[in-house]
This record gives C-alpha cells, sequence and structure tokens, in this order.
C-alpha cells in the first residue's frame, strides 16, 4: 500500500487537495495498489466524495460533548476516514495519549498507523497493537535524494523482524526501487508525502512509485 500523507502543503489543500484525492483514486484503481489520501481534516469530506480511500493525519482522545477545538474519532469517521495516522514525527504525542487513542479505536472498523523514529520506539508502540507501523527516521523526512531504503535497510529488516504488525517505510521514500527495497526486506508498502504532493506531476510520480509493487 502507498499512504500519501498531505501534510499542509498548500499544493495539496482545498481544491487542490480534491485532485490530489482524484489522482489516488485513479492510479488506485488503475494499478490495483492500495492507495490511501491523508488530506487535512479540513478537506476530508470532500476528498472522500472523490471516492479515494481516505485516513486523517491525527485524532484527539477528546469524547463528544463539551469540548471546543478537538478532533473526535466519532467525526472523521462519521465524514468518510477510514484510519489516522499518530505519532508523526511533526506531531510528536506522549506515550500516555498514544495509549489512550490506540485503546479508544480497538475493535473499530478504523484503521491506526502509529509513527516510530527508530527500532526502539517501534518496538514499544508495537504493544499497543495497531493496523500499522510506520518506521521514518526524522532526519530523512522530505528528502530529495536520500531515503530510509537507501540509508537505513538494515534498522527497516530489524524493525520489521521485532513486531508483530505490518510496517510501512517512509523519510525520502522517492522512487519505484526504495518501494523494491522495503517490500523485499518485509515491509507492506510506503508513507510519503514530498515526493507526491511536491512534485511537477503528481500522478506519473504516483504511478512510478506502484510499478515498485510490480
Amino acid at each position: 500500500m502507498i499512504v500519501v500523507n498531505f501534510k499542509t502543503y498548500k499544493e495539496a489543500t482545498g481544491y487542490k487537495a480534491i485532485s490530489l484525492a482524484r489522482i489516488c483514486r485513479r492510479v488506485s484503481e488503475e494499478t490495483k495498489v492500495r492507495i490511501v489520501a491523508v488530506p487535512q481534516v479540513a478537506d476530508l469530506r470532500s476528498c472522500v466524495e472523490t471516492g479515494a480511500e481516505c485516513w486523517v493525519q491525527h485524532v484527539d482522545t477528546a469524547e463528544q460533548g463539551k469540548k471546543t477545538g478537538w478532533i473526535t474519532v466519532e467525526d472523521v469517521e462519521e465524514a468518510g476516514a477510514r484510519g489516522t495516522l499518530l505519532n508523526h514525527a511533526e506531531h510528536k504525542l506522549t506515550a500516555e495519549l498514544v495509549k489512550s487513542i490506540a485503546e479508544q479505536t480497538r475493535g473499530m472498523a478504523f484503521e491506526l498507523c502509529l509513527c516510530a523514529a527508530d527500532e526502539k520506539e517501534a518496538v514499544e508502540l508495537d504493544k499497543l497493537q495497531s493496523n500499522y507501523l510506520a518506521y521514518e527516521p526524522p532526519e530523512l523526512i522530505g528528502s530529495r535524494d536520500k531515503s530510509v531504503a537507501s540509508e537505513k535497510p538494515e534498522i527497516i529488516e530489524k524493525v520489521v523482524k521485532a513486531v508483530g504488525v505490518s510496517v510501512l517505510i517512509g523519510a525520502g521514500v522517492h522512487s519505484g526501487d526504495d518501494v523494491r527495497v522495503g517490500l523485499k526486506l518485509g515491509a507492506k508498502g510506503v508513507l510519503l508525502a514530498t515526493d507526491v504532493v511536491l512534485a511537477e506531476n503528481p500522478e506519473r510520480e504516483l504511478r512510478e512509485l506502484a510499478e515498485g509493487f510490480k
């Protein structure tokens, strides 16, 4: 699977988010590779209406009711989100908060992907029994010439062997070769943003990544 994190890039905000979600849906349908679009919450419902599979970038543990400014699981699920990223390097959470959200979503038809910066954090997060664990070394996030696949293949292999859930790899992923390396080492897919969102031709870039699954 390919998870495309829209982040808060202007190139993936508002109408541009809708356009990118359509690309995700189209490439997924034509290549038969599962592609998940992860827009900002404000763009979620519009992106869901394109037919793309969508997650959100974060949820809170707040219950519905007398609360202001929080993102509830119930709200985004009702809007069509089928899962969420959590604990991304750009939005780190306390261990207690991650555990609370994991417990809240367990048993729901709502997938949880926890992000880990290294092998140690991956092992700790694995105890929470999420659906996916994304290994992303922070120093490589956004890189255009180095990727987790080229720089840390040995850590990918260690993480895959150390945890019991499906592993995604991220940080600098930018080619079908990166995808192939990850799959060979036991990962189930990739989590990325920059390579697709900021590409001159996002659809062409996404198709190249999908080629890595063949």
